[in-house]
């Protein structure tokens, strides 16, 4: 499995992937963004599923970018030759992959702000080479693991966010899901980019860089805990019996 989170704001986007690739019972550490930058046209593509389809669209697509004349203008046009080239990937491979007893699925979030883009765009691709856009309704979209990260975003994350509030939030949406899956892990490539810059940043965290900060929102969750109104347990726990006098586990 996989994380890759998209999230899309008013002020810019954000991308956060892990870089944990499943080979049977083996893990490799591989890279899951690709960045496209060339004067007022970047873009970036996170993407998860089948590795081997992954890295044969992306070929395909590096390709048919390197003999265009002109960079494409319009982000919704660059998905649409993804697309088109994770279709021609499943027409190659499907039929033997099917014969393998394995799946054909790739799936993408491509983001940026093209030239004549009036805004940054976020889009999810199914592996059928369709797309929707991500928007403000629900400004961001977990590929892989979505479970154990989605409540976390639910609850504290809306499009009128800072971006340093959405990447808090990106981050203990990861963290939720890297304690709860094995198959996600540091580890992670971070991708910003602000609205009209046309300038996309990346960055690599290890799990050392937040060591300190995953131990300090465990004992805030604890803590929380804690501090709940509990008022509406009192009937239940009046009537439980208690139990025998005796020394607490140590749960430290």
């Amino acid at each position: 499995m996989t994380f890759c989170l998209g999230m899309k704001i008013h002020d810019g986007l954000i991308g956060i992937a892990d870089t944990r690739v499943t080979s049977g019972t083996e893990y490799i550490t591989a890279r899951k963004v690709t960045i496209y930058e060339k004067q007022r046209h970047p873009m970036f593509l996170m993407t998860s599923g089948l590795r081997a389809a992954r890295d044969k669209a992306l070929t395909y697509f590096e390709e048919v970018i390197a003999e265009r004349p002109q960079p494409f203008d319009r982000l919704y046009k660059a998905v649409n030759a993804f697309a088109e080239q994770i279709r021609r990937v499943a027409q190659e491979d499907r039929a033997a992959l099917t014969e393998s007893g394995l799946q054909f699925d790739i799936r993408c979030l491509a983001g940026g702000q093209l030239e004549k883009d009036p805004e940054h765009k976020l889009y999810l691709l199914y592996p059928e080479g369709n797309w929707v856009e991500i928007g403000q309704g629900t400004p961001y979209h977990i590929m892989g693991e979505s479970g154990y990260g989605k409540p976390i975003l639910v609850r504290t994350l809306k499009y009128q966010d800072s971006m340093r509030h959405a990447l808090k939030v990106g981050y203990l949406a990861f963290d939720s899901t890297r304690i709860s899956a094995a198959d996600v892990d540091f580890p992670i490539d971070v991708v910003l980019y602000a609205r009209d810059s046309y300038r996309i940043l990346e960055h690599r965290y290890d799990k050392d860089d937040f060591k300190d900060i995953s131990n300090w929102w465990q004992e805030q969750l604890r803590q929380s805990v804690h501090e709940l109104p509990s008022q509406w347990m009192d009937r239940i726990f009046s009537e439980l019996p208690l139990p025998s006098p005796g020394k607490r586990p140590d749960t430290s």
